[in-house]
């Protein structure tokens, strides 16, 4: 019986990976190895075995290569393998090395820390250092000996790939669409708070939630936020639950209130505003704990000196501003500030630092610090942790996970996408601290000193439930509580999937049988496909017993499709040289009393096998099913299809069964019959031969034998009404030949203005083959300018998202095609700009983008500048005098990365001494023992024997910053990027420290330390400064 089968589920089992770098050459040290793509640390059951192995070596500067003896640890088989000379480096190289590695299963993994060493025969205490080994005096190769010693712990792993998640927790992951474990983590969190569960009214598999947010797939590929995601979709369910009668559920369970507040210090006088909030945002920089970041959120600001509170009633006055909590939510989501920007970088950064988290939290600590005079003293906000969010990985991506404490109990659980598993206490909380961790070194031969590495896997955000609110939030739930919908859908849900259960147990006794007919040919030819003649992919399958006969699926056709049996034949299918997939022959007799599985190709070893057969239905007058005619050596059997010029539509006519011997112009009364041509309307032929690697489209004689034509069973002819010489012009697609070059080359792109590169402005069809002047012209055409050579093009990055960093220049890309290549990669977006001058007269110019600093009231105004390529300094200050100043004036520039910022020549300047100095001044702050620059760089005049005291003074007045921010300063003198010296004290003379002309690079400079907000005066620094017009 042939039945259709259920259409395939498109999976995306995609999960991230994290990438482990090769180690060429081992260190001394523990090292931990891995030999599966699985994250170890996720792995791991603390149950260890450590041995350890000493191996001496002999004449060991007359090996190249060498293996130890095998050693077994842990029920594993180890050895060493060493090269005395090094492998592709010029010293000793050391492994270990899985010694049964060729006989062990496919996916095997298994993890150990290990040190390798080489001993000092003379004193144990010594460990190696480079340049020590080769050396005799110092005791590691004594008399041509060396000693190594290896020491392996190995950890027992879990079988992942037979383990099942709800047998060993009760629980099930969640499946990773591409990029998505961000998303799984939080909607387990969510999940496993039981009320939030009871009374949610919307239970979404995740690809309708993502689609819910208006994230397409490209979008579930991209890590988002967590806090996005959290604030999306409780505005989402919030929305969903209005008029419902769980209406308000989001609000009771998360969210919280505080009141913002500044308090004036010597008048009666408060301004309060009360804020909600669903979740909060702690700092983790500067921070050890959740209790300081909340000592932080709440710290007050006093407003006084330059930063006074402008009152309403009293005007300027000292004041405090400050944050206090009303209320806590039940449930209260602490996000962890791990990710903040580098504006020095430009480049977002992972903060990694350790920051610890109670397993119960107390908010009325210290007689309730943190809580405004407003809130009820009466409830108790204390808090028992109930999951930790992680973030494994840095600043641009990695992979999230959670642990959650379900029922508030001993045990932890670990989400992991679709894996779930027991945990520990400590591995939930303290090993999520993050911070460094050490490894000591177990080897007496080696250093003392412990191994220091820094932790990527971090707690992200914490969720943490009221006590008070304990039974109500986590609740018990029955099947009462599932809403019927729900049960409907699971209990589909659970159908389908037995369904295909059972489908994939039984899928080696059974064939897919794909059948196409002309039917299929007309309704895909000309508007899913245009070369050959169908796209099996949207074949209706059909689900046939391998044992079952042509004969037997011919009388179950019969009732599918109402052909009867003796008006079928069937076709087998063969893929040509050439590429193109056409019927080859008919079946035999003998083959139709086969079995559909002896059919089946036998190259294809997948349990779903499949069968492609063409069904050809013989017809009589007016369509009527006739007996099938015999088909003899000389009969071809040929397909058509018509296109029309005017309408450039191709489609599907039919076929017919010639004689070999025959030529094409007998049929020609035939072909314009089924074209609903006139009897008197000139057709001309082609042979569609291939269209991969490019399209062969062959005119044909109607006058020569279709044998001698080279026609055979399955070819394909293309005809057309022909084309008079006054029309060929008139179309854009004249012939079936340009036709099929227009559609194998037709590209949709979509144009978008490069100021807003994320909306589509409009879309353009175009070719492939169009050179650049054609691409600029249709750009042209659609926003109707004049002159193409105003448009500039630049490319897409499918990575980013966003268009690179260059333009296109002037004829710079031949075709279309190039400009949508990025690497192997293919788009279909580009951005355009609309210029005031042709883009070949501004590729010759510089275009420079000028900040102008004025002296006297540090007013900034901005200028774009054009000049000739190979222009001077003295060009652009000569421009610049005549847009801003008299030409007497003198200015000075400031240039990096294509910014200038031009500043005018204090008064103070023009009249310096002979022994004053020009100066570069920089601000600085310092980070990990490293120098960062930022800020405005400038220039100051520094006089001849004047002290840092008085020149505070004068940076202070051209800075314009209050007392209390100028006294945390402090000056250093920085040469070639470190600091030279102590920092300079008052009554130091300044220049004592420069010993030459410090104008031109950043070879010496005043530093200028401080961390406070940036001086009004702000841009980039640590680049060249250039003095012009003196």
């Amino acid at each position: 019986m042939v039945t259709p089968r259920a259409p395939e589920l498109l999976q995306q089992d995609q999960d991230e990976e994290m990438l482990v770098p090769d180690q060429d050459v081992v260190v001394e040290g523990p090292q931990p190895m891995e030999d599966s793509g699985s994250t170890v640390e996720n792995e791991q059951v603390p149950e260890t075995s450590t041995s350890r192995f000493t191996w001496t070596i002999e004449d060991f500067s007359n090996h190249r290569k060498l293996y130890s003896d095998v050693f077994v640890v842990g029920g594993h088989k180890w050895r060493v393998l060493v090269f005395p000379t090094g492998n592709s480096v010029q010293s000793l190289s050391m492994y270990l090395d899985i010694a049964d590695a060729n006989e062990q299963p496919h996916g095997w993994s298994k993890y150990a820390q290990f040190s390798l060493a080489v001993i000092n025969q003379l004193d144990s205490k010594y460990s190696l250092r480079k340049g020590d080994l080769y050396d005799p005096t110092k005791g590691y190769i004594v008399n041509d000996k060396c000693i190594i010693e290896a020491e392996v712990a190995v950890r027992k792993i879990v079988d992942f790939w037979n383990y099942d998640s709800k047998k060993e927790t009760g629980y099930v992951g969640l499946k990773n669409q591409g990029a998505t474990c961000y998303m799984n983590s939080l909607l387990q969190t969510l999940y496993h708070i039981p009320y939030f569960r009871k009374h949610s009214d919307n239970s979404v598999s995740t690809k309708e939630l993502t689609k819910s947010f208006g994230w397409d797939t490209v979008d579930s590929f991209l890590q988002h936020d967590v806090q996005e995601l959290n604030r999306v979709l409780c505005e989402k369910l919030e929305n969903k639950m209005k008029g419902t009668t769980v209406e308000g559920t989001i609000q009771q369970l998360f969210e919280g209130h505080h009141m913002n507040y500044i308090e004036c210090i010597n008048v009666d006088y408060k301004s309060t505003r009360k804020e909600s909030f669903y979740d909060l945002a702690l700092d983790v920089k500067g921070c050890s704990d959740v209790y300081a970041s909340f000592d932080k959120y709440v710290e007050v600001e006093r407003l006084e000196g330059d930063n006074k509170y402008q009152s309403e009633k009293h005007g300027l006055q000292d004041a405090k501003k400050g944050m206090l909590f009303i209320d806590f939510p039940p449930v209260l989501q602490l996000q962890l500030k791990r990710f903040e920007y580098d504006f020095v970088r430009d480049t977002m950064v992972k903060i990694n630092d350790r920051y610890e988290f109670p397993l119960q939290l107390d908010l009325d600590k210290d007689d309730g610090k943190y809580l405004s005079p407003e809130a009820d003293r009466r409830v108790r906000n204390l808090y028992t942790l109930h999951s930790v969010l992680v973030h494994s990985g840095g600043g641009h991506g990695g992979h999230y996970y959670a642990f959650i404490h379900p029922a508030l109990s001993d045990i932890w659980y670990k989400f992991d996408d679709e894996r779930v598993t027991k945990e520990d206490m400590k591995r939930a909380l303290e090993e999520q601290y993050g911070g460094e961790e050490e490894l000591p070194h177990t080897n007496p031969g080696l250093n003392t000193t412990p191994l220091r590495f820094t932790k990527h896997s971090n707690a992200y955000m914490l969720v943490y439930i009221r006590e008070s609110d304990r039974e109500k939030i986590i609740c018990n739930l029955d099947e009462n509580d599932i809403p019927e919908h729900l049960k409907i859908r699971l209990r589909k849900e659970n159908e389908e999937r037995e369904y295909k259960k059972k489908e994939k147990a039984e899928a080696h006794m059974f064939t897919a049988l794909k059948v196409a007919r002309d039917s299929d040919f007309a309704e895909q030819i000309g508007k899913h496909i245009y070369f050959d003649l169908v796209d099996y992919d949207n074949i209706q399958s059909l689900r046939a017993p391998k044992h079952l006969t042509i004969n037997q699926a011919k009388v179950d056709l019969s009732k599918e499709f109402g052909i009867p049996v003796q008006s079928q034949r069937f076709w087998l299918w063969a893929k040509r040289q050439n590429h193109t997939f056409r019927p080859v022959r008919p079946l035999t007799l003998q083959e139709e009393a086969s079995s559909i599985g002896h059919l089946t190709d036998p190259s294809n070893k997948s349990l779903n096998s499949e069968l492609k057969l063409f069904l050809e239905v013989a017809l009589g007058q007016e369509n009527h099913p006739i007996s099938v005619p015999p088909k003899t050596k000389d009969d071809i059997l040929i397909f058509f299809k018509l296109y029309d010029p005017e309408k450039e539509e191709l489609r599907y006519v039919g076929k017919l069964l010639v004689k070999a011997s025959g030529k094409p112009a007998d049929i020609v009364q035939k072909l314009q019959e089924m074209a609903g041509f006139q009897s008197d309307e000139d057709i001309e032929l082609y042979e569609e031969v291939m269209f991969e690697p490019s399209v062969m489209c062959e005119p044909i004689n109607i006058n020569d034998s279709f044998l001698s034509s080279q026609l055979e069973d399955g070819d394909i002819i293309c005809y057309q009404k022909r084309c008079s010489p006054e029309k060929l012009d008139h179309y854009r697609c004249a012939d079936v030949p340009s036709f099929f070059e227009y559609i194998q080359n037709r590209q949709v792109v979509h144009f978008r203005l490069l100021e807003n590169p994320k909306d589509d402005d409009f879309t353009l069809e175009l070719s492939k083959r169009f050179t650049y002047d054609d691409v600029v012209e249709k750009v042209a055409n659609q926003l109707g300018l004049d002159d193409p050579s105003k448009l500039r093009l630049t490319q897409h990055l499918p990575y980013s998202q966003m268009p690179k960093s260059h333009y296109i220049k002037y004829r710079g890309l031949d075709h279309l095609s190039d400009m949508l290549r990025n690497g192997n990669q293919m788009s279909d977006i580009l951005y355009y700009e609309i210029l005031d001058i042709p883009l070949p007269v501004l590729q010759d110019l510089i275009t420079l983008r000028v900040a102008f600093y004025h002296a006297t009231n540090n007013e900034v105004s901005s200028h774009f500048i054009r000049l000739p390529k190979g222009s001077t300094m003295s060009d652009l200050i000569e421009d610049m005098k005549s847009k801003v100043y008299q030409p007497s004036e003198k200015i000075s520039v400031n240039e990096f990365n294509g910014l200038l910022c031009v500043e005018e020549v204090p008064e103070e300047e023009k009249n310096a001494g002979v022994r004053d100095r020009l100066v570069h001044v920089c601000h600085f702050i310092i980070e990990k023992q490293h120098i960062d620059y930022y800020g405005e760089p400038f220039f100051f005049l520094i006089r001849d024997g004047e002290t840092l005291s008085d020149i505070k003074v004068r940076i202070q007045k051209k800075l314009l910053v209050s007392d209390e921010q100028f006294a945390k300063w402090k000056f250093a003198y920085i040469a070639h990027n470190r600091l030279a010296g102590e920092y300079f004290q008052d009554s130091d003379i300044v220049l004592s420290r420069f010993q030459k002309d410090v104008y031109g690079p950043w070879e010496q400079c005043l530093g200028l330390e401080h961390s406070d907000v940036t001086p009004k005066r702000s841009c980039l620094s640590n680049q060249t400064i250039v003095r012009v017009g003196e």
